[in-house]
């Protein structure tokens, strides 16, 4: 038996997400044919977070248990002359029998894109959020420091999100920009459902001047969703990379 772990990237917009579905095309799904035609066998994936309908990957971690004989190269070339040209896998590489990317990770590296110009950029259409009106870097940078370290981001989460507890820590967010790009760059331990996409909407209110970047402490204090910004839509979102030990 081996286990191998496969670093993927992929454009969510044709996808319901990550996670297999029954009636709708996902990324798990499309990969897990195509390694069923591989090996006649079934095989389950394992990633290391399940992304929404929508969002991006660069670096998507997930792992499967085979005792298909395949060269590594062989998965991997095998893989990408199968799949759609939206998903490329990165890497295949032997993993321990134990390993596990949903608990073996150490954190994520998430990053929200805007395209902050009056002119569509046709090329970032799918990958970005297009606004007009000018932000305020400087006031979504002094906003943001506050948001780093252990808190309860229970007023950052989605209505649905079922997990028990939301404390979380972030070890980076930062604000930075190329040309009319905008990029909002999160690093933690653990994510809730949809906590970038409402971090990033409460920051663009910020940058907007609709917010106060120092409201940011009461605004965790409250544990109120109603209180932050708005969820911003998924194609703007991207997993940069997996932190594994």
């Amino acid at each position: 038996m081996r286990n191998l772990r496969l670093t993927i990237a992929y454009d969510g917009g044709a996808y319901a997400g990550w996670q297999l579905q029954a009636n709708a095309p996902t990324v798990q799904g499309a990969i897990e044919e195509r390694l069923r035609e591989m090996t006649r066998a079934h095989v389950r994936l394992r990633a290391a977070g399940r992304t929404d309908a929508g969002v991006h990957a660069e670096g998507q971690v997930a792992s499967f248990l085979t005792e298909s004989t395949i060269p590594l190269r062989g998965f991997q070339r095998g893989l990408n002359a199968l799949l759609p040209a939206d998903i490329a896998i990165l890497s295949v590489e032997e993993a321990a029998l134990d390993f596990d990317p949903r608990h073996g990770n150490l954190g994520k590296h998430y990053r929200y894109a805007i395209w902050n110009q009056r002119t569509p950029s046709p090329s970032l259409a799918g990958r970005s959020l297009h606004l007009h009106r000018a932000l305020d870097l400087e006031a979504m940078a002094r906003a943001a420091r506050h948001l780093v370290g252990t808190h309860d981001f229970a007023g950052f989460r989605a209505a649905d999100c079922e997990r028990l507890t939301t404390v979380r820590t972030l070890y980076r967010l930062t604000i930075g920009s190329e040309g009319a790009l905008v990029t909002i760059d999160v690093e933690g331990t653990a994510f809730l459902r949809n906590m970038v996409r409402i971090l990033a909407g409460t920051l663009l209110a910020v940058g907007q001047g609709d917010r106060d970047p120092d409201s940011i402490p009461a605004l965790l204090a409250s544990r109120d969703r109603t209180a932050a910004g708005v969820t911003l839509p998924a194609h703007g979102l991207t997993l940069v990379r997996v932190f594994l030990g």
